[in-house]
């Protein structure tokens, strides 16, 4: 469906709700990470794309110093009292993301006033496909409209991942909401994490598009995964000698393997061997070489897969029945996204071919697993975007 529909059916609620139209409508992408996974807090570099999927706020003046949270999802109504110090809801409560945007614009002395907020949202949830950053850098949008001021891109992502921080209670890094607000449409977006320095790169060619299957699964964990390898990844730049992985070569760790525990070397062989497969993928897409882009994609998986633990039967599945379609079924290459353990796998294809390859990976990822996947196509999106100001 198209951007401007669901802004038209958002309106559509907004008015059958409140009575009126709206004032303001400001949209957000969720986002796939073609290649660069768990570098982010290891001050490497990402390459993710926004995806054309996304979070629509529509909002209205209301006259009184509240703002109300509505959502076409049918979730829970929820009121922000302004005239109230504002604090987070009970953990998991889907308005802690829009509640931490509104907080932010505050501790900035940027006071919107009422608002009523009608939210809609076509990013799924719970894949991997960063819709809670949809919903900040889109509620961030139309807070900008409503208050008449405009932040410097790097600070309203900044502000949407604090609100992810301090409310929502999850660690994030940068890149989710980097990519949000600054995606372009056509273009993958290099971001080097220590820095915060951005670089468009072009991704043009019709040929070639971004298949996003969604396994359908997300295994419980302890709770411990993430901070455990973040805690890996420190031991093994205690170890080196360097302020991060992001400083360390293949030939440092191998040069230091016996200083490390042979689970902290696999894992920093991982992020390692990934910040490089990421920025020679940047160079490939660059030069439209998506043959190499593809093996990278590939080899980023056999990473995660093997030497960081974060994958999952369902991740391997979907990426063996990519592996054996191969480039002449127009299949370049293919990875798990996201943190792992479930979610979604991305795909490099052959546009012409998207139809084949979704059906075959649907059949035989149902015949392996028994589990329905959710598979859909996308081009590099736009980011944060205005419809109605």
């Amino acid at each position: 469906m198209k951007l401007e529909e669901i802004a038209r059916q958002t309106a559509q609620s907004f008015k059958q709700t409140y009575g009126r139209s709206p004032q303001w409508i400001a949209a957000a992408p969720g986002r796939v990470n073609l290649i660069g996974e768990h570098t982010d807090y290891n001050d490497g570099f990402v390459l993710p794309m926004a995806i054309e999927r996304y979070t629509i706020v529509a909002a209205a003046p209301n006259h009184t110093n509240q703002v109300q949270l509505r959502s076409a999802q049918g979730d829970q109504p929820v009121t922000l009292d302004l005239a109230q110090p504002l604090a987070p809801f009970p953990k998991g409560a889907w308005a802690n993301y829009p509640a931490g945007v509104v907080a932010g614009f505050l501790a900035r002395g940027l006071k919107p006033g009422g608002l009523d907020v009608m939210i809609h949202s076509t990013v799924p949830l719970g894949g991997g496909l960063s819709s809670s950053a949809a919903l900040e850098v889109a509620t961030a949008t139309m807070l900008e409209l409503a208050t008449g001021q405009t932040l410097d891109p790097v600070e309203k992502a900044l502000l949407c991942q604090k609100a992810e921080h301090d409310y929502a209670g999850m660690p994030c890094g940068i890149m989710d909401q980097f990519i949000s607000v600054m995606g372009k449409a056509n273009h993958l977006l290099l971001l080097d994490c220590r820095t915060r320095k951005t670089e468009l790169v072009p991704m043009s060619d019709p040929s070639v598009a971004v298949l996003i299957i969604n396994t359908n699964v997300k295994h419980e964990l302890t709770g411990s995964e993430y901070p455990t390898r973040r805690k890996q990844c420190e031991a093994a730049a205690k170890a080196l000698d360097v302020r991060s992985l992001r400083d360390a070569s293949p030939e440092l760790l191998e040069q230091n393997k016996s200083k490390l525990d042979p689970i902290v070397h696999r894992r920093a062989r991982h992020v390692i061997g990934e910040i490089e497969r990421t920025t020679h993928a940047a160079a490939g897409v660059r030069a439209g070489n998506w043959p190499t882009v593809g093996q990278l994609m590939y080899a980023s998986h056999r990473a995660l897969q093997d030497d960081y633990e974060v994958s999952c039967q369902e991740l391997d599945a979907v990426v063996a029945i990519a592996q054996d379609i191969g480039v002449a079924g127009g299949v370049f290459g293919c990875r798990m996204t996201g943190g792992g353990f479930g979610g979604c796998c991305v795909a490099l294809v052959q546009a012409a071919a998207v139809d084949a390859i979704s059906k075959r990976i649907a059949t035989e990822y149902q015949q392996r697993t028994g589990i329905e996947p959710t598979i859909f196509v996308s081009r590099p999106g736009q980011g944060a975007t205005v419809l109605k100001s």
